[in-house]
């Protein structure tokens, strides 16, 4: 576990040991959950991102305006789960999974330069020509019309229940 301290893990023996697999799990992944709160209400939303590890945060984008930027802009802090699902073992009524949970805090970037690098970290983590995508689909004129949002972790673990091989 990075960061995290209220909990311990109930079954421990899941508990993933180490960062680089957590990472592994969230590079390997299209998208994560995100749960968030105003006024007693949660809220939860589905996302692509982009991870950036040096940094310690997730990217996404979305538009300027609706629930998601209400919510947020009332309460920045968020818990949010990224998911592999390794599927349903026949006959054992086990499911095979690895999981990270974070705990983070999100703002909203306004600097140029700064949307340009999550945009190109996004089209980096999806497309098979990002350099072509880049240059056709980041243009001054989006890097302003377009909001991104950064999610700062602050805690992080993971936990898997891998099937059992025959």
């Amino acid at each position: 576990m990075i960061g995290m301290e209220a909990y311990h893990m109930r079954r421990s023996e899941l508990a993933m040991k180490s960062e680089a697999e957590m990472l592994e799990v969230i590079r390997g992944q299209s998208y994560l959950t995100l749960a968030m709160c105003k006024d007693d209400k949660p809220y939860m939303v589905t996302l692509n991102y982009a991870f950036d590890p040096r940094q310690n945060c997730f990217y996404f984008h979305c538009a300027r305006g609706g629930r998601k930027i209400d919510t947020l802009s009332a309460n920045p802090f968020v818990c949010g789960q990224v998911i592999e699902d390794l599927g349903y073992v026949e006959g054992e009524c086990e499911y095979g999974y690895r999981s990270v949970m974070f705990e983070g805090r999100v703002t909203f970037l306004d600097d140029l330069s700064e949307r340009r690098r999550a945009l190109e970290a996004m089209i980096e983590s999806y497309e098979h020509h990002p350099e072509k995508a880049k240059k056709q689909l980041i243009q001054q004129s989006s890097l302003e019309k377009v909001c991104i949002g950064r999610i700062q972790v602050l805690s992080m673990s993971g936990k898997e229940s891998l099937p059992k091989k025959k």
